[in-house]
């Protein structure tokens, strides 16, 4: 007896031949994909299934990976309009950082997550870079584990910066940081069934001195952990990199052996055609994240030069102050219209090539291609159904993958696996009572923001025009 068979569904299987298949059913069990083929071949090969699935009119797409996030911000939606980086930074991201608690990060994460969830998301990269006090680490990972996600800790960090808008409260020595490396991978790689990994976070080359980068760049070749780093997001932050290290972002990675292919580079909005190539050169990864770009008009990175370059480009959400959502299905269309625009060609981001960024090309991106990203025999059973009837926007549904990226809503997502279980079945979560979730959120958001003193952002003037 087998768990699970999708049956009489569209799969849109993300594999090397990139094959959709219709009237096709997904054979589960022991949290892989067992089989994947003709639904009538299927069910009279396994006659005996746990749990069945039909998937009449709909379509199975692989779990959407989300490769940058800070969940924390969740609590902080619509607190952060009409600001660039710099300033958004200042006047509310590193107040309310210097304030945090762990019930902030766990509610924050907690929202977040489900937010996902209910977008396609089975995998999410939580960057967590202030730590104002012990145990806000804990509380995030806490929960993935009640969710049951598949999930990535980057354990952020900052050491310096003061001259570029840095508070203190949110920096930790080099001794410090590396304490808590080692205590999180010690007391969490690899927990529930593998799906939480710990990857080392600096937050920005100008918030890491020279000794906190020579700290990293040693424990990534004692402990074999991946890196993430926030690069040139605005022209403030080259500014600032420069005037801390002497030079840019490429070049200080490059001098401590930080920059290679196990590095996932973050927004990358201000790259010259010199960063580009040594991206290349050492097969470091990028994280797209058009609606943060968009909503602090920090720019529009050079994709589809990514793209034609051969560079690893996945998807993220960025946090939920800069973008106001954990929604990865904006994250989709925002993509390929935002490039279409930019270069007034209808053709230089197509649904496809996006929704190879959130799955297969974000598995890459990861390091866990061989796992995920795609509904393949042998892989984890991370995958969603898609019902268009569950939401007229997606009515009709002629292509499934044009209908997901640019015709869907949340409401579209029916079901969610993750290693073969369901965290989303019907529209319910299965992990948690939801609706309990949100109360606790609204209430220990208004409380962070009264701490933080930022709650003034909650009733900003009318302002129809800036001057």
């Amino acid at each position: 007896m087998i768990d699970r068979l999708i049956t009489d569904t569209i799969v849109v299987t993300m594999n090397a031949a990139r094959e959709v298949l219709y009237h096709a059913a997904v054979a589960i069990d022991k949290g892989r994909i067992l089989d994947v083929g003709d639904s009538d071949a299927l069910i009279a090969r396994y006659p005996d299934v746990k749990h069945v699935i039909s998937g009449e009119g709909k379509a199975v797409f692989p779990g959407l990976i989300n490769t940058h996030n800070h969940l924390f911000q969740t609590n902080l939606k619509g607190m952060g309009d009409d600001k660039v980086l710099k300033d958004w930074l200042n006047d509310m991201t590193y107040p309310v950082g210097g304030k945090l608690q762990p019930e902030d990060c766990y509610t924050g994460a907690l929202i977040g997550c489900i937010e996902g969830i209910r977008s396609g998301v089975t995998t999410q990269l939580d960057y967590m870079y202030p730590h104002p006090m012990d145990g806000l680490d804990d509380a995030v990972i806490r929960a993935f584990s009640e969710l049951r996600i598949r999930a990535i800790f980057g354990r952020g960090y900052m050491d310096c910066g003061a001259e570029f808008g840095v508070r203190n409260e949110i920096m930790q020595t080099p001794e410090k940081i590396e304490s808590d490396v080692r205590r999180l991978v010690k007391q969490y790689q690899g927990a529930e069934n593998g799906r939480i990994s710990i990857w080392l976070a600096p937050a920005i080359t100008w918030g890491t001195s020279k000794e906190c980068l020579a700290m990293t760049a040693r424990l990534r070749q004692e402990m074999g952990l991946r890196l993430t780093i926030h690069t040139a997001e605005t022209m403030f932050d080259r500014e600032s990199t420069i005037a801390l290290h002497g030079m840019d972002d490429m070049e200080i990675l490059t001098q401590y052996g930080l920059l290679d292919d196990e590095t996932l580079l973050v927004h990358c909005v201000q790259l010259t055609d010199r960063d580009l190539r040594m991206i290349k050169y050492h097969g470091a990864k990028v994280s797209h994240n058009p609606v943060s770009n968009m909503y602090l008009s920090s720019g529009v990175a050079p994709i589809p030069k990514m793209n034609m370059a051969g560079i690893d480009v996945s998807l993220g959400t960025d946090g939920a102050a800069s973008n106001n959502s954990n929604d990865m299905l904006e994250v989709l269309k925002f993509t390929s219209l935002l490039h279409k625009v930019t270069h007034r060609d209808p053709t230089i981001m197509t649904a496809d090539k996006v929704l190879e960024m959130a799955t297969i090309e974000g598995a890459r991106c990861i390091g866990m291609e061989r796992e995920i990203g795609s509904i393949e025999v042998g892989k984890k059973a991370d995958l969603f159904v898609f019902n268009p009837e569950r939401n007229i926007k997606a009515i009709p549904m002629h292509n499934p993958v044009s209908t997901l990226v640019y015709s869907s809503s949340m409401d579209n997502i029916e079901t969610v696996l993750v290693d073969g279980a369901p965290v989303l079945q019907d529209g319910v979560l299965t992990t948690m009572d939801e609706e309990i979730v949100i109360q606790r959120c609204r209430a220990q958001a208004d409380d962070l923001a009264q701490r933080a003193g930022t709650a003034w952002l909650k009733r900003r003037p009318w302002q129809s025009l800036a001057y």
